[in-house]
């Protein structure tokens, strides 16, 4: 994402951790490449050209899996020729399984169409280092996914859209479709020549800012109806990964539970050197200053590494650095099959 101090993206996510959109040097010789799509949590500036009132305008931070650089944008007019090679960031704020999520922002680029530009960066590949180069140079790339956040906050739980929704659409047969719409997408994925794939669960939305002023009822708590549905969606994404790993000859699928490491996070972040659990750093307006995305009008908390949550949505630099190094090297608790570590070395 972008730097913590100045962000002010728009988008409605939670969890996840700039590790996937960046590189450093531990790991650099067992990866050929790192392949990104997502939401706002991990775009690297594709929203910056197209239409949108989501923007991730500032370098995402982070250095962790062998590269000298993080992962350019699909959108932007260097990322071409050789550069595809080192691996692409197809991420976009606002962006959700469901082609419908997001439509609150105007543009965003949904996953179905993250994955259509993937392919046409495949076809890229192909036509520069031949087919046989390109499915091995994919064989051994890193993939992650990180998508599902928005399909809740700013699609079935938007207050403009969730009572007609909600009339229409049981919260069983919401996560339902979203299940079988992800199915469909990473199974393609798969066809298109990805190997090592990370999939990120939805984590505690709830407990964000913005959801907890918009949920007055709930007073000092998390929203629980969010969550219920955050996690009834990753217990069934968890039998899916298994599902597709078992499935798919040769595939090595991931489960990345961000839900619990956060929650975790939540629920004991004394322990973590966090002074404030619920009200975001970056504020303007609301009890927990959830109201208002982080702008320039906004006021800065005095101390942002004492904050779990930078603003109505995102979860702070600090508290990015934990998810980041319990994905990197957590236990089967928190990552599994493997972690990402684990993952890039097989």
């Amino acid at each position: 994402m972008g730097r913590q101090d100045i962000f002010f993206s728009l988008a409605f996510q939670v969890v996840m951790t700039t590790c996937f959109a960046l590189f450093g040097s531990s790991l650099g010789q067992s990866i050929s490449a790192n392949f990104v799509f997502g939401d706002s949590l991990v775009d690297a500036g594709n929203n910056n050209y197209i239409a949108s009132l989501s923007k991730a305008n500032y370098a995402p931070n982070g250095q962790e899996l062998g590269f000298e650089d993080f992962t350019p944008p699909y959108l932007a007019p260097t990322t071409s020729g050789s550069v595809v090679l080192r691996g692409v960031n197809y991420a976009s704020g606002g962006g959700g399984i469901l082609n419908h999520t997001g439509k609150i922002f105007g543009g965003r680029i949904n996953l179905d169409a993250q994955m259509d530009n993937f392919a046409s960066t495949r076809q890229d590949i192909i036509s520069s280092i031949g087919l046989s180069s390109a499915l091995e140079l994919f064989r051994k790339a890193l993939f992650s996914v990180t998508m599902g956040s928005n399909d809740f906050i700013n699609n079935y739980l938007t207050p403009v859209l969730s009572v007609p929704e909600q009339k229409l659409v049981s919260p069983d047969q919401f996560v339902g479709a979203m299940i079988s719409r992800y199915r469909l997408q990473l199974t393609r994925l798969y066809n298109l020549g990805a190997r090592k794939i990370v999939v990120v669960n939805v984590g505690p939305i709830g407990c964000i800012p913005y959801q907890r002023d918009t949920n007055p009822d709930a007073g000092d708590n998390c929203v629980e109806f969010s969550n219920q549905l955050a996690q009834s969606f990753n217990i069934q994404l968890k039998s899916l990964v298994t599902e597709l790993s078992t499935t798919l000859d040769g595939s090595k699928f991931v489960y990345a539970d961000v839900y619990n490491i956060v929650a975790d996070i939540l629920d004991n972040y004394t322990s973590y050197g966090f002074e404030n659990p619920s009200s975001a750093c970056c504020y303007s307006a609301g009890r927990f200053g959830g109201l208002i995305p982080c702008g320039p009008p906004s006021k800065v908390c005095l101390d942002r590494s004492k904050y779990v949550f930078w603003d109505p949505y995102h979860p702070s630099d600090a508290a990015n650095v934990i998810i980041a190094k319990r994905l990197l090297d957590g236990d089967s608790s928190e990552i599994s099959p493997m972690n990402v570590r684990q993952l890039c070395r097989s």
